[in-house]
């Protein structure tokens, strides 16, 4: 069997389950699949994909902030927001050059996702990181369901 299938399948579930868990808990679910989007795009496995994943979204949400409130203290100057969204983009690539940080896309992720919220970060911040978990876990348990799916059809043959 492919392995496009569990993988497909367990997405699916734990798709929905999100969706309700969202809903639940009054959280942005389109943010909670960014965070899944983030984990399926990290080109690190594992934990240590997983703890990369999670510094980059956060720190993501962090920079957002510096270029909203940096730029709310002089609004009359728009040169001031355009320049703050220039320096703060340099340096999120820039700390790409720390392990747990380099995942420049993650920290985009981040940042989008909290611009999208208009800046409420304490709704965007737990949607993330549960998306995030949830991408995982989606991942998780389709490869796993996948080499149970190959060792039975191995078995079988």
């Amino acid at each position: 069997m492919n392995r496009r299938f569990p993988l497909a399948l367990t997405t699916g579930l734990l798709s929905a389950l999100w969706g309700w868990a969202a809903v639940s808990f009054n959280l942005p679910g389109w943010a909670g699949f960014l965070g899944c989007t983030a984990w399926f795009a990290c080109p690190k496995p594992n934990l240590s994909g997983f703890l990369t994943t999670l510094c980059t979204l956060l720190s993501g949400v962090l920079w957002a902030q510096v270029i909203i409130y940096g730029s709310a203290l002089a609004p009359q100057v728009e040169m001031l927001s355009y320049a703050m969204t220039g320096i703060v983009a340099f340096l999120m690539c820039m700390q790409a050059r720390h392990l747990l940080l380099s995942f420049v896309p993650g920290t985009f992720i981040g940042a989008c996702a909290t611009f999208a919220a208009q800046g409420e970060w304490k709704s965007v911040t737990p949607a993330l990181v549960l998306g995030l978990l949830f991408g995982f876990a989606m991942k998780s348990s389709g490869s796993w369901l996948a080499a149970r799916l190959a060792a039975k059809s191995e078995q079988a043959a």
